[in-house]
């Protein structure tokens, strides 16, 4: 396996938001995507999700709080937890979720 320059691959995806997935480590697959300011529905997830910001910023609203991820933060969003991205999110994130949870 080589390495794989994330920021790159989420700058050369063909639309926002729409990840890609890096590869899978025990059950939890890791994507990255490109974030562009739009804002994304509220969701929520049947186990933890991890959420790292590599450049930008992440807006997001847990369970009606107002959370702003920076650069080189990380955020983990409990299961269940109903979550949206508000406007203003830029740059690039990696996601580690458990699929179909």
């Amino acid at each position: 396996m080589s390495s794989i320059n994330v920021v790159e691959t989420a700058a050369a995806l063909p639309a926002a938001w729409s990840s890609y997935s890096l590869g899978k480590v025990g059950a939890a697959c890791v994507k990255v995507l490109r974030m562009d300011s739009s804002p994304v529905q509220e969701e929520a997830h049947g186990a933890d999700e991890v959420l790292l910001v590599l450049d930008g910023r992440l807006e997001l609203l847990v369970e009606g709080i107002e959370v702003a991820v920076e650069t080189g933060e990380m955020y983990r969003v409990p299961a269940g937890a109903r979550h949206a991205v508000g406007p203003g999110s830029h740059g690039t994130l990696v996601i580690v979720e458990e699929p179909g949870a």
